[in-house]
């Protein structure tokens, strides 16, 4: 795992910083889960974990495709999960790879998590911990729809 610590300023929903959260616990069930994937094309195993605001975890890992457009990210997997288990919203994220380390999550997923968690929802890096609204400054969302 990295060295560097969450950064302080860092702040989650309702108040939550990213001292607040258990990203050893987060990063150890995206490893499970990144253990599960499915990916015989491209042998990337991806994991990852989210918090949920109600306290739930919720878990997903990439299943691939021969058709490779219609392959799943981890990511599509948790927030299914999400969505399955009660909904909510993901207040920190946990995305690894095969070495189980951090893995920044593609352009669609970064959708995902926006849409899912917000502005404020903590991603776990390589060097620290990033707010969504620093990953995705200027975030295409529902304003952009309605205006």
């Amino acid at each position: 795992m990295t060295e560097a610590g969450p950064t302080p300023s860092a702040a989650g929903e309702a108040g939550t910083t990213a001292y607040d959260i258990d990203w050893e616990g987060l990063r150890t069930r995206a490893i499970e889960m990144m253990r599960r994937a499915y990916a015989p094309y491209s042998s990337f195993p991806v994991g990852v974990a989210g918090l949920v605001d109600d306290g739930r975890v919720v878990a997903g890992c990439n299943v691939e495709n021969a058709a490779y457009g219609v392959a799943l990210c981890a990511e599509c997997g948790m927030v299914s999960e999400l969505h399955a288990t009660g909904g909510g919203r993901l207040v920190a994220v946990s995305c690894v790879g095969r070495d189980g380390e951090p893995l920044m999550p593609c352009g669609r997923c970064r959708q995902l998590l926006w849409e899912n968690g917000g502005p404020t929802c903590l991603l776990l890096a390589r060097g620290g911990i990033l707010s969504m609204a620093d990953l995705l400054p200027r975030a295409f969302d529902r304003d952009d729809l309605d205006s």
